[in-house]
C-alpha cells in the first residue's frame, strides 16, 4: 500500500510525464504537416479551388478528410478513383453524366472553376494520411470481372464503370458491357464514344471528354468483350 504521500508523489509524477507526452506528441505531429500535406505543392489554382468548395458548401452532402456528411459520394480519394476527366465532366452537368439518377445540383461552374477544383481534388488526394480512408475489401462478383478489368484501360474504371457493368462489377445506370464486342466492332464502338448523340439523338449516355487516345484504348479494349468470354 502507498501512504498519501507517495500516492500523492505518484499521481502527480504520472500526470506530468503523461502531459509532457502529449506535448511531444502535438509537436511532433504539428512538424509533420506540411511534409504529409504536401504543402510546398499546394498552388494557387487549388487554393481558389478549397474556396470555392467552402463557398458552395460541398460539405453539406459530401465528406472529405473524415469530416463532412454522408449523402453523397467520400471525396478524399476521389481524384484517384475517378480521375480528372470525371470529376470535370460530373461539375459541368452532374445530371448529364447520371439521368434521372444524380441529385447533385449544377452550379453552372466556368471552366477555370472546375479546374480549381480539379487541382483542389487533386492535391487532397495526394496527401500522405497514413491509409485513410481505407480501400474497400470488395470482392468481385465472379473471377472473370478479375480477367476482364486488370486488361481495362485507365479511363474505363474512371469513366465507364461509374454507369456500365462488367462481369458483375460497376454501375447500373446503362446496360452492361459483357460481350458487346459480339455485339458491335471497333469502329463502331469508336465512333459511339466519340459522340454518342451523333448516333441516337435520344441516347441518355452524353458525349464524354474523352481524348483520341482513350477512345481508340476503350474501343479497342471493349470490341474484345466476346460472348461467352472475356479479353
Amino acid at each position: 500500500m502507498l501512504s498519501k504521500s507517495a500516492a500523492r508523489k505518484f499521481f502527480l509524477l504520472g500526470t506530468g510525464l503523461c502531459a509532457v507526452s502529449f506535448v511531444l506528441l502535438t509537436v511532433d505531429t504539428i512538424q509533420r504537416v506540411p511534409a504529409q500535406t504536401r504543402h510546398a505543392e499546394l498552388t494557387e489554382s487549388a487554393i481558389r479551388g478549397k474556396h470555392l468548395f467552402d463557398t458552395k458548401n460541398c460539405m453539406g452532402c459530401h465528406t472529405i478528410l473524415g469530416e463532412g456528411a454522408y449523402y453523397a459520394p467520400e471525396l478524399t480519394k476521389v481524384y484517384e478513383r475517378r480521375g480528372p476527366q470525371f470529376i470535370a465532366a460530373m461539375l459541368r452537368n452532374p445530371e448529364a453524366m447520371y439521368p434521372g439518377e444524380r441529385k447533385m445540383v449544377n452550379y453552372h461552374f466556368n471552366e477555370q472553376e472546375i479546374t480549381d477544383l480539379v487541382e483542389f481534388l487533386k492535391w487532397i488526394g495526394q496527401m500522405d494520411l497514413n491509409g485513410f480512408p481505407p480501400k474497400p475489401d470488395l470482392a468481385p462478383a465472379n473471377t472473370g470481372a478479375v480477367t476482364a478489368l486488370s486488361k481495362a484501360p485507365p479511363v474505363f474504371t474512371q469513366m465507364c464503370s461509374a454507369c456500365h457493368s462488367l462481369a458483375g462489377t460497376g454501375g447500373k445506370v446503362g446496360p452492361a458491357l459483357d460481350g458487346i464486342g459480339s455485339r458491335k466492332d471497333k469502329a463502331w464502338i469508336a465512333t459511339w464514344l466519340k459522340d454518342p448523340l451523333a448516333v441516337k439523338p435520344d441516347s441518355k449516355m452524353p458525349k464524354l471528354p474523352l481524348g483520341d487516345a482513350d477512345v481508340e484504348a476503350l474501343a479497342g479494349f471493349l470490341a474484345e468483350l466476346k460472348d461467352g468470354g472475356t479479353p
